[in-house]
């Protein structure tokens, strides 16, 4: 009734009246479980394009490849990041993510070089480096023979110290203590979340800042966050040796003292140097490219542990190929199966699990498979999920769809090796073709033709994913080469969560004991237990 009432007064009419509608209930929004399970039920029931509707607003739900494809590539430039930016710009406030088209060609054009191959295979050492920092604190852990800890904290300290380094040069030595700027970054995270995942924007009025908790302690996290960012470009800045970006491209990495992403968006020459600008962008890859990898790796070793024969033959690729070194990029060419692991975790545990998009004017989102030959007239403002909401694409739903991936619920990292197609498309989708995959590490939404987006596609496809998967991969291999692991409690003490990624929602706690190199862990050969949907 609610939804009836006030769909004429609240949402404008952004067309869609052809799209099915699902019969959401709000207990499906209030219960315990994640809100990409429920979305991923209407899927099954509604279809690749559907509407969802609850209350004054209306969301175009997407889990096909073929509106993918058009919504990411083809008619990019159509859509925007709608609510999404609307939630993000307190925090984020012009930075690639939420910014709007105008903001987000130029930033792009000047961010992009500088995750050149030299920088890439500078920051590989710096991963290693940050890893040994893990490995020691393990290792003291494991001194007595057993310990047990949550790896997902362990994940999120060493992905705050790999951005802080890679990004601005800032060590924040979170393996081993906890600073002002390290307890505001998660503050900020845990309110991104929140906000990501609150129905009602109520933080949009002024007067919350002040009266209500939770937003006087955002507030203050992000003044704390933004004091130290505005001291490291005010560093950076005095230091600066202006140059075009092939010199920038040419410099020995090896010897720079500071590597990092600021100091080449600083010497660039001609560079938009307005410190709103440069902490815009610096906010964004701090909290965007933090919690995302770290729960990758999470994910990771949650699905080896509870597939022992992946488990063993990553071991095995590992041992075969690391040694007992850091790995390098040609060590990481040579190790297909684990990144092969690593993709078929962010296809089951998508980071974020929901990409939203706003439409900028009317537009026909192409026919779906099974729905309307004639496509699907949307008007300006339509918000989608792909598969999520205003303007998104909801992950859970295409990654996991049975139309586009065999035993789906299955993790399996060999399917990125095998050709893959459903001639119920007809042609529209191409299937998932290896061959495709080009130059690229790992599998993408090429190979895939948008059925495999992680980190979306298209002209505004995330900058920072082959730093996010390259530093994943070093984590993985050179914990796993040094410990073994195993649940303390079993998989399903585990738990899922979701706001702005999926995580645990009681921790990875796990049994941590120092490994024989060429030792499998015990139970390698016993049967496997399915990973939860």
């Amino acid at each position: 009734m609610l939804t009836e009432l006030s769909q004429g007064y609240f949402q404008p009419n952004v067309g869609g009246e052809t799209i099915p509608v699902a019969q959401g209930e709000l207990s499906d929004l209030a219960g315990d479980e994640p809100l990409f399970k429920a979305l991923y039920q209407w899927f099954l029931d509604s279809g690749g394009v559907y509407k969802l509707a609850f209350g004054p607003k209306a969301f175009i739900v997407v889990s096909d490849p073929v509106v993918v494809r058009h919504l990411l590539k083809e008619n990019a430039f159509n859509y925007d990041k709608g609510v999404l930016a609307e939630i993000l710009e307190p925090i984020m406030g012009k930075g690639l993510i939420p910014a709007d088209l105008e903001t987000w060609k130029p930033r792009r054009r000047a961010i992009v070089p500088a995750f050149h191959k030299a920088y890439l295979e500078t920051m590989v050492a710096m991963f290693g480096a940050c890893t040994q920092e893990t490995i020691r604190s393990l290792d003291a852990l494991t001194a007595d023979g057993e310990g047990q800890t949550d790896m997902e904290e362990v994940f999120l300290s060493l992905g705050l110290d790999i951005i802080g380094l890679g990004v601005f040069n800032y060590d924040f030595n979170s393996i081993t203590k906890e600073s002002p700027v390290i307890k505001a970054v998660y503050g900020v995270l845990k309110e991104a979340e929140h906000r990501s995942t609150f129905y009602i924007p109520y933080w949009n009025i002024p007067i919350t800042k002040y009266i209500v908790p939770r937003q006087r302690k955002f507030n203050a996290d992000l003044a704390v966050i933004n004091a130290c960012l505005d001291d490291l470009i005010a560093q950076a800045k005095q230091t600066r040796q202006a140059d075009d970006v092939e010199a920038l491209q040419a410099r020995d990495y090896s010897k720079v003292r500071d590597p990092s992403l600021l100091r080449f968006l600083v010497d660039m020459r001609d560079a938009d140097l307005s410190d709103k600008q440069l902490r815009d962008d610096l906010m964004t890859m701090l909290i965007a490219g933090h919690e995302t990898t770290a729960a990758v790796l999470t994910w990771t070793l949650f699905a080896l542990l509870t597939h022992p024969s992946a488990y063993a033959k990553v071991l095995a690729e590992i041992d075969s190929v690391l040694g007992d070194k850091t790995p390098s990029i040609e060590d990481m060419r040579a190790m297909p199966y684990v990144r092969c692991a690593l993709a078929e975790s962010l296809r089951m545990y998508p980071q974020p699990p929901i990409l939203i998009r706003r439409a900028l004017s009317d537009d026909v989102l192409p026919a779906p498979l099974g729905g309307d030959s004639s496509g699907y007239p949307i008007g300006k403002g339509a918000d989608i999920f792909i598969s999520s909401s205003s303007g998104t694409i909801m992950f859970q739903s295409l990654h996991r769809s049975p139309h586009l991936w065999k035993d789906p619920d299955t993790f399996r990292p060999e399917r990125f090796s095998e050709t893959n197609s459903n001639p119920a498309f007809n042609g529209a989708w191409a299937g998932y073709r290896p061959e495709a995959q080009g130059s690229s590490f790992y599998p993408n939404e090429v190979a895939s033709d948008f059925a495999f987006i992680p980190f979306g596609g298209g002209a505004r496809k995330c900058v920072g994913d082959q730093f996010a998967l390259l530093e994943a991969t070093v984590a993985l291999t050179m914990l796993l080469r040094r410990f073994t692991f195993d649940f303390v409690e079993g998989p399903e003490s585990v738990g899922m969560a979701t706001g702005a990624t999926i995580h645990t929602a009681n921790g990875l706690q796990v049994r941590v004991q120092r490994r024989d190199v060429g030792v499998t862990p015990a139970g390698a050969e016993s049967q496997e237990v399915a990973v939860p949907v």
